[in-house]
This record gives structure tokens, sequence and C-alpha cells, in this order.
């Protein structure tokens, strides 16, 4: 478990922004809430990456997307169920964008 302990920080910040802060937003904020959140979810996974040597972080795409799915029943409606893959997608990017960070970071080392 200690081996993962940074992954699951991570996880555990996603975790926070996914069911607190919907408790924080009105009615009316849900969009910016939802672009707030989708911005977090691509800042985390790029972290993941540059931090993490486990292999475990290349499932934090899909971790993210099913950590999100109960919150669209417990905050939203079922027509929310489409951020789930949107929340994959994002983070999708930011762990291609980590790795290549990683990789220029590495190269810029080794010079």
């Amino acid at each position: 478990m200690k081996k993962y302990l940074k992954e699951l920080i991570i996880l555990l910040i996603q975790i926070i922004m996914f069911y607190l802060f919907p408790i924080t937003a009105g009615p009316t904020d849900m969009m910016g809430l939802v672009l707030i959140l989708l911005f977090t979810t691509l800042i985390l996974s790029i972290i993941i990456v540059t931090i993490s040597n486990n292999k475990i972080k290349y499932l934090y795409p899909i971790i993210v997307a099913i950590v999100f799915i109960p919150t669209i029943y417990i905050y939203y409606n079922d027509s929310a169920l489409i951020h789930s893959i949107w929340y994959l997608i994002t983070s999708l990017i930011g762990l291609i964008i980590g790795i290549i960070l990683n990789k220029t970071i590495k190269l810029i080392k080794g010079k």
C-alpha cells in the first residue's frame, strides 16, 4: 500500500473534487463547476504521471471515470452520464501530456 501512496493521494484529491465541490455550487453554477472539475482532472492526471513511477498510473483515467459515476445520481441527473466520458478523455489527455513532459525532462537532464 505504501508503494502506491502518491497515487492514492492524487486519487483522494480527485474524489474530494467530485464529491465536495458540488455541495458549494448553486443550480446556476453547475456549468462552471463542470469546467473546474475538467481542468482539475487534467492537472491531476499530469501530476500523477510526473510523480509516479508505477504502472498503475495508466489506470487513472478509467478510475476517474468510474469514481465520477456515483456523483451523477447524488448531485446531477441521468443526462450527466456523458460527463464521465469527458473525464475519461480529459484524464487521458493529461496522461499523454504528462508522458511528454516526463520524456522532455529526462531528455533535458540527460544532456
